[in-house]
C-alpha cells in the first residue's frame, strides 16, 4: 500500500480542504489516498476522527460480502472525535462524540418501533437511511460527515479512545438485553474477541451470579480475569446444560450448536455473531430446542439507543475497553495495522488507529 504524505489541516473549525483516508478501492484491495475533505449536508455534522478500529466487518467488506457497499470506499464504524462543523445544537462545534453505526429512514415500521438496525428502507440514502462506514463513509479517514442521529456525547471522563466502543458496547448489551438477563444468573459467552468481552463485562455489570468465557487462542491468556472462569471451546461439553442465558459472539456454527446445548432446560440463547450470509447451522437435534422449552434468539447491532445506556455503564467504569485495544497505530500505517488485526498477531483483540499521532 503506497503512503500520502500528510493532508493538510485547519484550526479550531476549520477543515482542511484535503485529509487522509483507508479506501477500499476494489475487493479485497486497499491504498491511503487524499480526498477531498466531505462537507456536512443537512442533518450532518463533520467529526474529526480521533482513534479508530478496525474489525472483522470491515473485511466483510473488504470481500465484497456486502451488497450494501459501493467501491470505492471508506471504511471505519467504530470510532470517535469531535465535532468540527454543525447546524444541530445539541453537537456544538468541539462536542466530543462516540458514533453507533446505524441510522434508521425514521419513518418505515421498523423504525417507528425503535428497531432502526432493520430499517426496511435499507441502503436508500435518499430515504434518510444511513450504516456508517457500510453504506456511506465511515472512520478510517481525518474526518468524516456523519447524520447527527449517529452521535452520541461521550461523558466527561470518558477518553476518544474508549469512545470509539460506542457501537460495540451497544451491540453486546442489545444481546444481553434481548437475552433477558437477570441477576444471579449463570451466564456463558461464548467468543473471546472484542463484542464478547465486552459483553462478558456488561454481563457482571448487570449482575450476573457466574460468567464464564468461552474462547481458543492467545487471546484468552490476556482477558482471564473479564469472566469468573476462562473455558477452552475443546472442553465446552463439560458446560452442557449448565447456562440461564447463552450468549453467542463468534459466528460460527459449531459456536451456535454449542450455545444451544449449553443452555440449561428453559433457558435462553442468543446468537449474535453470524452476521454475514453463509453460515448454516446443522446438526442441531430440533428436541433440544422444543422439549428444552428454550428460547433461541437472533440479535442484531444496537437499535432503540442502546448504545447510549452502554455509555453510562463505561462512564461509571462498569467495563474495561482500554486493555482489549492491543496495539495501536498511526493512520499511515494502516497496512500494518490491517496485517496484525486479520493475522492475529500476538493476541491481537482490537487494533486501534490514530489519524493524528505522527503528525
Amino acid at each position: 500500500m503506497k503512503t500520502v504524505a500528510d493532508a493538510s489541516r485547519g484550526l479550531g473549525g476549520q477543515a482542511p480542504r484535503l485529509m487522509r483516508a483507508v479506501v477500499f478501492t476494489s475487493p479485497n484491495a486497499f491504498a491511503l489516498q487524499e480526498l477531498p475533505t466531505p462537507r456536512a449536508g443537512p442533518r450532518e455534522a463533520l467529526v474529526r476522527v480521533r482513534a479508530s478500529m478496525v474489525c472483522a466487518s470491515d473485511a466483510k467488506i473488504l470481500a465484497g460480502k456486502f451488497p450494501g457497499t459501493r467501491f470505492p470506499h471508506v471504511p471505519g464504524h467504530e470510532f470517535a472525535g469531535d465535532v468540527v462543523t454543525s447546524a444541530d445544537e445539541r453537537f456544538p462545534v468541539g462536542t466530543r462524540v462516540g458514533v453507533e453505526a446505524h441510522v434508521g429512514c425514521g419513518t418505515c415500521e421498523r423504525c417507528r418501533e425503535g428497531m432502526y438496525t432493520l430499517c426496511l428502507n435499507y441502503g436508500k440514502r435518499e430515504t434518510g437511511h444511513a450504516h456508517v462506514g457500510f453504506t456511506i463513509g465511515g472512520g478510517l479517514a481525518d474526518y468524516a460527515a456523519l447524520p447527527v442521529a449517529a452521535l452520541h456525547a461521550l461523558p466527561e471522563h470518558v477518553t476518544f479512545e474508549q469512545g470509539a466502543w460506542t457501537d460495540n458496547l451497544g451491540v453486546a448489551l442489545w444481546a444481553l438485553e434481548r437475552g433477558r438477563l437477570a441477576a444471579g444468573e449463570h451466564v456463558v459467552v461464548i467468543g473471546p474477541g472484542a463484542i464478547g468481552l465486552c459483553a462478558t463485562q456488561l454481563a457482571r455489570a448487570l449482575g450476573a451470579g457466574r460468567v464464564t468465557l468461552v474462547g481458543r487462542g492467545k487471546r484468552l491468556a490476556r482477558v482471564r480475569d473479564m469472566a469468573d472462569e476462562v473455558v477452552d471451546a475443546a472442553d465446552v461439553a463439560r458446560l452442557r446444560g449448565t447456562a440461564d442465558l447463552v450468549v453467542e459472539f463468534a459466528g460460527t456454527a459449531d459456536a451456535a450448536r454449542d450455545a444451544i446445548t449449553l443452555a440449561r432446560r428453559g433457558g435462553r440463547v442468543v446468537l449474535g455473531g453470524a452476521t454475514g450470509a453463509g453460515v448454516e447451522l446443522s446438526g442441531v437435534d430440533l428436541s433440544t430446542i422444543v422439549r428444552g422449552n428454550l428460547d433461541v434468539l437472533g440479535s442484531l447491532a444496537n437499535p432503540k439507543g442502546v448504545s447510549a445506556r452502554a455509555l453510562a455503564l463505561l462512564a461509571q467504569g462498569k467495563i474495561d475497553v482500554t486493555s482489549l485495544v492491543t496495539h495501536h497505530f498511526p493512520l499511515d500505517r494502516f497496512e500494518d495495522a490491517w496485517r496484525t488485526f486479520t493475522e492475529r498477531r500476538d493476541g491481537a483483540i482490537r487494533v486501534m488507529l490514530h489519524p493524528e499521532a505522527g503528525t
